[in-house]
């Protein structure tokens, strides 16, 4: 209600129902009818209403209650769930629990299924979302199966994604640290060994959260506080919450109740004692049943149930109704409800009629028309001598029956109507299949149709997509439940291994990249040690892609011993020769490299298992060799020419045996050791030839996980490389397909890296700083993640801040460069680059000249990938400007280094023409830089040139979004 019409603590609950039917122009009798209160007691209530809005008639009250109800109702705080109906009652609770809230960091309200624990806690929470600058997210815990999965969940709820090389708890917290927010956990009390531990390590670790969580136990965290939900009040007779809330309900599904019957709702709410669960189900049974139906059958229910030994105290009165609600169906409804209860998630007609086994629940049917069947899932069922009713419609008919008498919720969906059974619902219908000795059966079927799903899914839309997220998330909580129980039955022991493998690629595609390699990894357990093997090949894929380099070298381990158990000895050198390879390759995504010691020895077991005549095997052996001489020659400082060559040569021959195999991922592997290779010996640009060659290589690659690892990295080696040889705009292309990846989607520090130094190069500093700010926020949510490649796309960010003359801002992105990297590579590396560059700009030449003082073979190992040109060039134009003594034979060897490099040799050129004083030569250097992309250098250029060109260039620089070149820049 509208605040101008009257403020919440000047009218109670029941004078602004009374206030909303006068809006509605009801007359006090019809008030009283829809109120089931007298009319005497409707009559005060008007009277009390005139008096607090000082109003002088009903009039003019009705007209102010009808203009106050116009307005649309309040938005829905944050994250929370809009309720489909009122919330009635609890004033008293809801003020409480609020209260505890303000004074606590995690509070759990507490009381038996069925009390109204959810619906409480929203009420309060919506309340409150305005005092959380955050804001509030509700995580329904309900369907999970697995404790261990509750992190992913709430991460799911706050919209936190997985990242590149950290644990989801890690990015998590990371994530909310510093939010201010109510966090609230719905149906903790199945999952509570996930719930505790997760809440220990959250809490401490974000000091603004705040947890509201309902359980029907203590989740027994040492900084709980409890709060006991309690039924709802009966006191107050006719206006007491309980006979409120059955009276709302019973209205909307069209039967409101009279005065007449006033005193034997409040009976029956008596009995139903107060519990929300058991007043709703009854009063959706009203319209069928009546005060006398209802009042006889729970009667009984109750009489039979109370103390019985089949329940605790706790729930005692909750399962007194739901015996009582399952005792009035049918035994066809009461089969059909037990056997849909094993879906986690709404489910269709289609899917019971499967799981359900119509055959077995027509047996109710059979019995009552005297008839028989012999149908199965797709059959048609006969009930009567010459008549036959279609299963599907029979199934749908039964679930229309259950829907309404609230033991399902019928859900529209975009594909039709769904339904859902509530958590409590669900395990009252598991201890029926207990009971009936079904349960295996059951649950069987519903496994089954779990890998007919997943198979569709995976013939079908792209779960990547809008339409196949859906999809996927339609089904996926049902195949994680049927994995939580199928692969301890042995008979069900090779469908489940299936339905892990099938869920390992759906995930996969999804990218949920940690359930993926979860779900391969669980495959492996289940399979025999052949098919174990290839799962945990996939497995190391995804672990690749999570830039997890110790699970990659652990899973390749683990597969290789597959696969000699399975007899392949082959495959499991392959998979040996891989663990090495990994070692190498991708030492910077191990927290702790493996020592060589045992690398070698890995090697060495996969030379004795090799035998001969293998292609693969002999490429994976080569591609290890490689790897392992690269990185050995990689660590020698000043090495000699000849080991240089026989790098080299390692690569190559790995990159023509990994060509015969007719393998993508494998033939760019071994062009990744020839970049690497090539590289070390000083030749960059076969170095960018070979990374350039890998991305033409890969578009014949499967969308598999390893194949997806290695598109994305080299993407990011045929960026970086091409920049180290003056192609940007091939490296802002590739810069950009690596940014857009759907797996980096998470991850844009690592995406928008190679991206950012590029465009920082080239000089467009609007779109440079225009990445920056997602750059910093992913880099500081993934715990700063420090690597190369990091640090670097730090580092261009300051330079542009520098050229800028924003120097605050650059000193404080150079504190991030020196957390994202090492502080040696930045200062011997790309931070000499980067640092020369904003000397230069600020026409202070000796400075520059000190940042690149050192020759390139005494940088050699921080410069010889892609700042090797740059360095050189950058080098020779310093000392042209400082006039230093050796500046014409540093332009003469630089020349020598960069020649092919456009870019690079242009500014060797303008070096040159800076020393001659030789302006036109100079001038004629622009139109180089113009083709290489890099306008930056061509306006700079003008600058240089002095008299009226130095005014174009600075307009030029101002367009880039660089300012004026000013002569002060911090150290």
């Amino acid at each position: 209600m509208s605040n101008s019409v009257v403020s919440a603590s000047a009218v109670s609950a029941r004078e602004a129902d009374v206030l909303a039917l006068l809006g509605e122009h009801l007359s006090n009798a019809e008030i009283a009818a829809r109120l089931v209160i007298s009319v005497r007691t409707v009559e005060s209530h008007v009277s009390s209403l005139l008096r607090k809005l000082d109003v002088p008639d009903r009039r003019v009250l009705a007209r102010r209650a009808a203009a106050s109800w116009q307005g649309s109702a309040p938005d829905a705080a944050g994250g929370l769930p809009t309720p489909l109906t009122t919330f009635v009652g609890r004033e008293r609770e809801r003020g409480e629990l609020a209260t505890v809230l303000r004074t606590h960091r995690q509070v759990t309200a507490v009381g038996p299924g069925g009390v109204g624990k959810t619906r409480l806690a929203l009420a309060v929470a919506a309340d409150a979302a305005d005092d959380f600058a955050d804001g509030a997210w509700f995580v329904d815990l309900a369907p999970l199966t697995d404790p261990g999965r509750v992190c992913a969940a709430v991460a799911a709820a706050v919209n936190v994604g997985e990242q590149p090389g950290r644990g989801l708890a890690e990015v998590l917290t990371t994530a909310l640290a510093d939010r201010e927010a109510l966090l609230v956990l719905d149906n903790c009390e199945h999952v509570r060994e996930g719930v505790a531990p997760f809440l220990e390590r959250l809490l401490p670790a974000c000091p603004r959260l705040r947890v509201l969580a309902t359980s029907r136990a203590r989740l027994l965290v040492p900084f709980e506080r409890i709060f006991s939900v309690p039924p709802l009040s009966r006191a107050g007779g006719d206006e007491s919450d309980a006979v409120s809330l059955f009276m709302e309900r019973a209205a909307a599904v069209g039967w409101p109740p009279g005065p007449s019957v006033s005193e034997g709702v409040v009976a029956l709410c008596e009995r139903l004692d107060g519990m929300a669960l058991a007043i709703e189900l009854a009063a959706a049974r009203w319209p069928t049943l009546g005060l006398d139906g209802l009042t006889a059958g729970l009667s009984d229910q109750l009489r039979m149930l109370a103390g019985g030994a089949r329940a605790d105290d706790r729930h005692r009165s909750l399962r007194a109704v739901l015996d009582w609600s399952h005792d009035l169906l049918e035994p066809r409804d009461q089969a059909l409800l037990r056997r849909v209860s094993v879906f986690v998630a709404p489910f269709t007609v289609e899917a019971a009629v499967v799981v359900a086994d119509p055959d077995g629940v027509s047996g109710g049917w059979r019995h009552a028309h005297g008839a028989d069947s012999t149908g199965g899932a797709d059959s048609m069922v006969g009930v009567g001598v010459g008549v036959e009713v279609d299963v599907a419609a029979a199934v749908a008919d039964g679930l229309g029956r259950l829907a309404e008498h609230s033991l399902l919720t019928a859900v529209p969906s975009a594909s039709g109507t769904r339904y859902q059974a509530l958590e409590t619902i669900r395990q009252y219908g598991t201890e029926q299949l207990v009971r009936a000795g079904e349960l295996a059966g059951v649950r069987s079927r519903h496994l089954a149709w779990c890998l007919v799903r997943a198979v569709a899914l995976r013939e079908g839309a792209d779960v990547g997509g809008g339409e196949g997220r859906a999809r996927f998330d339609a089904v996926a909580q049902d195949i994680r439940a049927a994995l939580a129980w199928a692969p301890g039955r042995p008979e069900q022991r090779a469908d489940a291994c299936r339905l892990a493998g099938q869920l390992a690629e759906l995930a996969f595609a999804r990218n949920l990249l940690a359930e993926s390699q979860e779900r391969f990894e669980q495959a492996a357990e289940l399979a025999a040690d052949e098919a174990a093997a290839v799962a945990l090949r996939q497995a190391a894929g995804v672990a690749g892609c999570r830039r997890l380099g110790d699970d990659m070298f652990r899973l390749h381990l683990g597969a290789a011993e597959a696969a000699r158990r399975a007899g392949d000895t082959a495959g499991a050198s392959r998979d040996l020769a891989a663990a090495a390879t990994v070692a190498y390759r991708f030492s910077t995504s191990f927290p702790v490299i493996p020592v060589e010691a045992e690398v070698k020895d890995v090697l060495a077991r996969a030379h004795e298992l090799s035998g001969a005549g293998d292609p693969a095997t002999e490429a994976a052996l080569a591609l290890a060799e490689a790897a392992v001489t690269a990185d050995a020659f990689g660590a020698l400082q000043g090495a000699v020419e000849n080991t240089a060559q026989e790098t080299v040569a390692y690569a190559e021959r790995a990159v023509a045996l990994a060509r015969l195999t007719g393998d993508p991922v494998a033939e760019s592997a071994a062009l990744d050791a020839l970049s690497g290779a090539r590289c070390w010996a000083g030749e960059s640009f076969g170095a960018a030839a070979a990374a350039r060659r890998r991305i033409d290589v890969l578009v014949k690659s499967p969308r598999t996980p390893a194949g997806t690892h290695e598109v994305m990295d080299a993407l990011a080696m045929a960026a970086g490389t091409a920049l180290g040889v003056g192609e940007l705009p091939q490296a802002r292309l590739w810069g950009r397909q690596l940014a857009g990846h759907p797996l980096l989607a998470e991850a844009g520090h690592q995406a928008t890296s190679w991206l950012l130094v590029t465009e920082a190069f080239a000089g467009h500093a609007d779109d440079v700083l225009a990445h920056a700010t997602g750059f910093r926020t992913a880099w500081e949510r993934s715990g700063h993640q420090r690597s190369l490649s990091l640090g670097a796309a730090a580092a261009s960010v300051a330079m542009v801040h520098g050229l800028r003359g924003d120097h605050a801002a650059r000193a404080d992105w150079l504190a991030v460069v020196e957390r994202a990297d090492t502080a040696e590579q930045h200062r011997k590396g790309y931070g000499a680059v980067f640092d020369a560059m904003v000397r230069l700009h600020h026409e202070d030449p000796d400075a520059a000249l000190a940042s690149v003082a050192a020759p390139p073979d005494a940088v050699w190992k921080w410069v010889c990938w892609v700042w090797l040109h740059w360095y050189v060039a950058l080098r020779a134009e310093a000392s042209a400007l400082a006039g230093h003594p050796e500046a014409r034979a540093r332009i003469d060897s630089a020349r020598g280094v960069v020649e092919g490099n456009a870019l690079a040799a242009a500014q060797v050129e303008r070096a040159q023409a800076l020393l001659d004083d030789d302006v036109p030569r100079l001038l004629a250097t622009r139109a180089a830089f113009e083709a290489a992309g890099c306008p930056y250098q061509a306006a700079r250029t003008l600058v240089l040139a002095g008299g009226a060109h130095a005014a174009e260039g600075r307009t030029a620089l101002s367009a880039l979004g660089l300012g004026p070149a000013t002569a002060d820049v911090d150290t």
